[in-house]
């Protein structure tokens, strides 16, 4: 396992304020013979210009991040494909992590995808009781979201046809089909470190609540359209 090749996507639009940062973390897996690539969905920053040298591929994609993701996924030349949001500290030997993870899990017959528990980064108290939830959540049921750097065999990517062309939920709906193939690796004690810019801008209680009533919409069939039009609407709002 330890000659293969890990591929990290990274879909983002303006996000000049956070992306150096992001990826100054993974300067170290690029030095090992991994690659890095940026999905760029029509940033009108300064994203595209802070990136481009710390990065192998910087490609330009259709807005969406299923539809980044699924480009950066055909860009990728590695065995491993880890999606990772553009607003996220990643640990700098996360390939390591992720390949040792999948080399030697006892628990799992044959390790093909999973994902990484998370820590957000605001430092209040109820930031650590959101995290021990979604972390105890995922684990528990198998479904990740993007925020918590999903990795897979980039063969079983491909055999899945990637990320559904959705606006919303990508990340759920996958991980969905995943699990129903193979039981995914839950890394717990090497987190990512994931932006509480969204809990801090629109208050964490109107988030958490807005969260859970989208996801249980997704699972009671709700249209991805109307949940994304509800998400955009408060975003709006707020």
């Amino acid at each position: 396992m330890s000659t293969l090749k890990l591929s990290i996507i990274i879909p983002c639009l303006n996000e000049a304020k956070n992306i150096v940062a992001t990826l100054s973390r993974l300067q170290s897996l690029r030095a090992r013979g991994h690659e890095v690539i940026l999905s760029d969905g029509g940033s009108r920053d300064k994203t595209v210009e802070l990136a481009r040298a710390l990065v192998d591929h910087c490609i330009d994609s259709a807005t969406g991040r299923a539809a980044q993701m699924n480009a950066g996924a055909i860009t990728a030349s590695g065995d491993i494909l880890c999606f990772l949001h553009a607003d996220t500290l990643a640990p700098e030997n996360i390939d390591k992590i992720i390949l040792n993870a999948l080399s030697s899990s006892t628990k799992i017959k044959t390790p093909q995808w999973g994902f990484f528990c998370i820590q957000l980064s605001g430092a209040a108290w109820p930031f650590r009781i959101i995290e021990r939830l979604i972390n105890i959540r995922s684990c528990t049921t198998h479904i990740a979201t993007g925020d918590q750097g999903i990795f897979i065999q980039k063969a079983l990517f491909n055999q899945l046809s990637g990320f559904a062309d959705i606006p919303l939920m990508e990340d759920i709906e996958l991980t969905k089909r995943l699990k129903k193939i193979a039981q995914p690796v839950c890394i717990k004690h090497n987190r990512l470190i994931t932006s509480s810019r969204r809990w801090e801008k629109h208050g964490i209680i109107r988030t958490v609540i807005l969260m859970w009533k989208l996801r249980l919409a997704y699972f009671l069939g709700t249209n991805e359209s109307m949940l994304s039009k509800a998400y955009v609407t408060h975003e709006k709002k707020h």
